[in-house]
């Protein structure tokens, strides 16, 4: 009688008849009364025992059959097409050949296990191999006086660079380099870590180093503040017209309007003032006014080139001129003693003498002097001189319109030649000496001039009597 063998779920796998044996599946199937039973049924036992282990898949598997591949040492079970692996992973230093997709494989060279995609086997973890140590986000638990706290640590080479907290607090344990941990990322500080790359926006700059990384990574102490007083060693370029405003109240501004610069002091009626330090002193050689609108210089100003004034120029202190140059005053008058009562007012060239040479206006005697070393006399005028020297004494002489001369007398320096008969033609005023010679040439002793006519009874023969007139 021949028997029928039904599968778990009732399908007939086959029907064999008496005496033979069936290949049908990968086992033996006996018939009844076939010889060789007991070989063939211990062989399929041993099967599966090892699960058909082999190289080659069985033959003519059932679904839900195992294998255990040799070739990759994996237990596979039959799904009705194929051999997959059951799950379980391989462990291995070199990827494992022919994986199906959902294969697992443990890499014992580097500790880490991966998934095969059906394409390609892709890492599942950790991220970090045996020789990296461990490097990636770790999640642990930090105990503080507020409670636990869940933190994701960043390591490095099995050392911990920063730990991201949603929250600040203070470790209850000692977390080396981690003092206190801050909401968001805090790093270690042992490492002198630092963030790198390109940011847009920062809360604050660590200024305690000067030190540039390279030409475009600058330190933050080479940063000029704005909270407090701060040295640049560099040009400053202001690129604007807009340009510099300084004081609490702005009152200093230098701008640019049209390629014209403007330096202003804006508060009210306040002084511009240029200070330098003479000798630890400070001194003010130039000032701008507010008040009045006016230049203020003291001291020696230095000024080179040509300067104009519209207004007043008023100098307190001397005038100089370190130069040997001629001073030019293109005014028709050079006014002197301006605003003062008076007094003597004019040129003093200066001399090896007490007083060097002068020329000024005596005012005490409403007259022009000129001297030198403290001897001055008057400088005459044309009308300072007279005609008569006799009523008007110690005065410059002139002659009248006519000619004339009036004088008390006249002493020459000698007497001259004496005057012949022949001297008829000369203009040359006769000495008493020369007029006594000619007239001893008459006789007589004396020689009478008067403004009167002489009289019979009037000196003595050969007497000259000269009338002038009165």
């Amino acid at each position: 009688m021949a028997y029928t063998i039904n599968k778990t779920d009732g399908t007939v796998v086959t029907t064999i008849t008496d005496g033979t044996v069936d290949n049908t599946t990968s086992l033996q199937l006996f018939g009844k009364s076939y010889s060789g039973f007991g070989e063939g049924l211990n062989e399929n036992l041993v099967k599966l025992l090892e699960n058909a282990a082999s190289t080659a898949a069985p033959t003519a598997p059932l679904k839900g059959e195992l294998w255990f591949d040799t070739t990759t040492n994996q237990l596979k079970v039959y799904d009705g097409t194929s051999f997959k692996p059951t799950g379980g992973s391989k462990s291995s230093a070199s990827q494992p050949t022919s994986p199906s997709a959902g294969d697992l494989w443990h890499d014992t060279a580097n500790d880490q296990v991966s998934v095969y995609t059906g394409s390609a086997w892709v890492l599942v973890g950790p991220v970090y191999t045996s020789g990296q140590t461990l490097s990636g986000w770790k999640i642990e638990t930090l105990a503080s006086a507020g409670g636990n706290k869940v933190v994701s640590s960043m390591y490095a080479g099995n050392t911990r660079v920063a730990i991201l907290s949603k929250e600040t607090f203070t470790p209850t344990a000692t977390q080396t380099g981690f003092a206190e941990i801050k909401a968001g990322i805090t790093l270690n500080s042992t490492l002198s870590a630092v963030f790198e790359g390109t940011n847009t926006q920062a809360a604050n700059i660590d200024v305690s180093s000067t030190t540039n990384t390279s030409a475009t990574v600058i330190a933050g102490g080479n940063f000029l503040r704005a909270d407090t007083a701060d040295t640049t060693t560099g040009a400053l370029t202001v690129d604007a017209d807009g340009g510099v405003i300084i004081g609490d109240a702005q009152e200093l501004s230098i701008t640019v309007s049209s390629n014209d610069v403007t330096v202003a002091q804006t508060s009210q009626d306040k002084d511009l003032k240029f200070t330098v330090n003479d000798g630890g002193v400070t001194k003010t050689p130039l000032s701008f006014e507010g008040a009045s609108g006016n230049i203020a210089l003291t001291g020696v100003t230095t000024i080179t080139g040509n300067t104009t004034i519209t207004g007043n120029l008023t100098i307190t202190g001397e005038f100089e001129n370190s130069s040997s140059e001629i001073n030019i005053v293109n005014d028709a008058f050079l006014k002197l003693n301006t605003g003062n009562s008076e007094a003597d007012s004019g040129i003093i060239v200066e001399t090896t003498d007490t007083d060097d040479a002068r020329l000024f206006y005596d005012v005490s005697e409403n007259y022009w002097a000129a001297g030198e070393n403290q001897s001055y006399s008057q400088i005459i005028r044309l009308a300072d001189a007279v005609a008569d020297g006799n009523a008007a004494k110690e005065k410059v002489l002139k002659t009248t319109a006519a000619g004339l001369l009036t004088v008390t007398n006249v002493s020459l320096a000698a007497v001259g030649s004496a005057i012949t008969t022949s001297d008829t033609s000369s203009v040359s005023v006769p000495t008493i000496g020369q007029v006594a010679t000619f007239g001893n040439q008459w006789g007589g002793s004396e020689k009478t001039v008067s403004t009167s006519n002489p009289t019979g009874g009037d000196g003595s023969d050969g007497d000259f009597w000269f009338v002038r007139e009165a």
